[in-house]
């Protein structure tokens, strides 16, 4: 039986509350005690690993990943993301359907659980395409890929525009109690540019995005809820406009929630600088007071989660004109460091930026995870908020280094990570 035992580490559980000194057991994959002074000295045949004093936390959720596995593995594979998700202290990640073929049929969800086995380093769910080939027009088999252990349904990096086929998804996935995500952009107010609208995209001589197109949809979104009683999410909101939406509708009761990705707190749009393609995203980086309204609705609650938003792409992708290039950047390995800013900055208590990683988006997704507790599955991390480096995107795991944090100087990092009871990162030495 594999027993380790922490010693002399800061327990932090966000959904209990639990913030304490203290030791961790943890035998046969699972979170046997923990407290203060559990032992004087550690039981004969366990491995003891004294914290010095870093936090001991859940391993973080991470709700939105492209894997690129099938049809892309130059950019990632299920190897390479599990890397980069345990250096990032990350112990279960959710993938985006957009692969090639998408996940739109119960074979292709079991074709990732099989492939997260093989690979076995951290805990991997997908999500099924929302629609068939992920084309916005019929609907997949919500009952039977949700059977097959697909957790939520999306069309990914693409919104579903029809007002009809959002609201048939919605009363479907109701019959099944499934989750539907949205990339809330209107279409037809969006375009390749990847850039936000405004006085920057001007000078550049490029198409912008506005705002509102993030808020129009959710709009639209939010009446068809209302209609229909269905789950809903919205996917890495950008904007103020769009925090005050789901707000507003969580204050009426329905059930809708949100995330955002470390990019919209933390950077803008003038990260783009004179044509970085390494800024471009999807939606685009926004103006500062939509990053701060980011700030907030992370703050007051009104956005539910924080995910990585990771999406790899290899050079010939991004090398190119601006409105060219691909949209998306690299997140797995930045995910903690970046949301350790809001509580560096004061902007967030540490147990509240935690739990936006890992109790939050386990609960919207039903996941047996991102939680400290006696008897759960022992998928822990340890780390060091006050540990101050710069990120080096040559040090990355992923096979892709699109990143527009290179050379960023941050707090927080990663000494272990533990999944099933086993270590399977150890970054005390790195």
């Amino acid at each position: 039986m594999n027993r380790i035992a922490f010693t002399n580490v800061r327990l932090i559980d966000p959904e209990s509350g639990r913030d304490e000194a203290g030791q961790l057991i943890v035998a046969d994959g699972i979170v046997a005690d923990l407290g203060p002074r559990l032992f004087e000295r550690p039981p004969e045949g366990v491995q003891v690993i004294d914290g010095k004093g870093a936090v001991l936390a859940p391993a973080l959720v991470d709700m939105r990943v492209q894997l690129r596995e099938p049809g892309e593995e130059h950019k990632e594979n299920f190897e390479s993301a599990s890397q980069a998700a345990v250096a990032g202290g990350v112990g279960t990640m959710v993938a985006l359907p957009n692969t090639r073929p998408p996940v739109d049929e119960p074979s292709l969800v079991e074709f990732v659980e099989r492939r997260a086995r093989t690979v076995g380093l951290v805990n991997i769910r997908t999500y099924g395409a929302a629609t068939k080939g992920m084309a916005g027009k019929e609907l997949t088999e919500i009952g039977l890929m949700a059977a097959a252990g697909a957790v939520g349904f999306t069309d990914g990096t693409q919104a579903i525009a029809s007002a009809l086929v959002m609201r048939r998804a919605l009363s479907y996935a109701k019959t099944f109690g499934q989750l539907i995500l949205q990339h809330p952009e209107e279409p037809a107010l969006a375009s390749d540019a990847g850039m936000n609208e405004g006085e920057i995209a001007t000078r550049l001589g490029l198409p912008g995005i506005p705002a509102a197109a993030e808020a129009i949809l959710l709009d639209r979104d939010m009446r068809l809820v209302e209609l229909t009683g269905g789950r809903y999410h919205a996917a890495h909101l950008s904007t103020r406009a769009a925090v005050e939406v789901i707000r507003s509708a969580k204050k009426c009761g329905l059930a809708v929630t949100c995330d955002t990705a470390p990019a919209y707190f933390a950077l803008n749009e003038t990260a783009v600088g004179d044509y970085r393609t390494f800024a471009k995203l999807s939606p685009p980086l926004r103006s500062e007071d939509d990053r701060r309204g980011i700030v907030e609705g992370l703050a007051d609650g009104t956005i539910d989660a924080i995910a990585s938003d990771h999406a790899p792409h290899d050079q010939d992708s991004k090398r190119l004109p601006f409105a060219q290039a691909a949209s998306g950047i690299l997140g797995l390995e930045t995910l903690l460091p970046l949301t350790l800013e809001l509580y560096h900055n004061g902007h967030l208590k540490l147990q509240t930026a935690l739990q936006r990683l890992t109790a939050g988006p386990a609960a919207l997704l039903g996941l047996d995870a991102g939680r400290l507790a006696k008897g759960r599955r022992a998928d822990l991390v340890l780390f060091d908020p006050e540990h101050a480096y710069r990120i080096d995107v040559d040090s990355f795991r992923s096979k892709s280094k699109n990143s527009p944090f290179d050379g960023r100087p941050v707090e927080g990092k990663v000494l272990l990570t533990v999944t099933s009871g086993r270590i399977v990162y150890d970054g005390r030495r790195v």
